[in-house]
């Protein structure tokens, strides 16, 4: 008995030893942490696979359309305009606890969420 609870806690350090040295690797190499240099402002499903999106990208701010073959360039727009209409939303939004966005993109994020479970709705409904 005592010699199986030996070999799990040995197991479960060398995954732990494995997870910390991939973490390392991954984290000199830069890998899953964005630059700076592209941010997504706003996206917005038009359908079951097209989506339209505001992008900054070093200064621009473009607005692209996307489906799952391909990317294209809709205009072209002011930045100014951009973040006084990102501002108002914000603004007219109720204040949620913590920063805004500061669950941008993690499993806790509410708007993730949502998103994911319109899209499994799209492709689980009969039409």
């Amino acid at each position: 008995m005592t010699w199986m609870v030996i070999r799990l806690v040995l197991s479960l350090a060398l995954i732990a030893g494995v997870l910390w040295f991939a973490a390392g690797v991954a984290r000199k190499r830069g890998l899953g942490q964005g630059n700076g240099l592209i941010e997504v402002v706003a996206r917005q499903r038009m359908g079951r696979a097209s989506s339209v999106s505001v992008v900054r990208i070093a200064g621009r701010v473009l607005v692209v359309g996307s489906t799952e073959e391909q990317v294209t360039l809709l205009a072209e727009v002011d930045g100014d305009a951009v973040a006084e209409a990102v501002a108002e939303q914000r603004a007219a939004q109720p204040a949620m606890a913590g920063a805004p966005g500061a669950l941008a993109g993690s499993v806790f994020d509410r708007d993730g969420w949502t998103t994911f479970v319109s899209q499994l709705r799209d492709r689980t409904v009969r039409r």
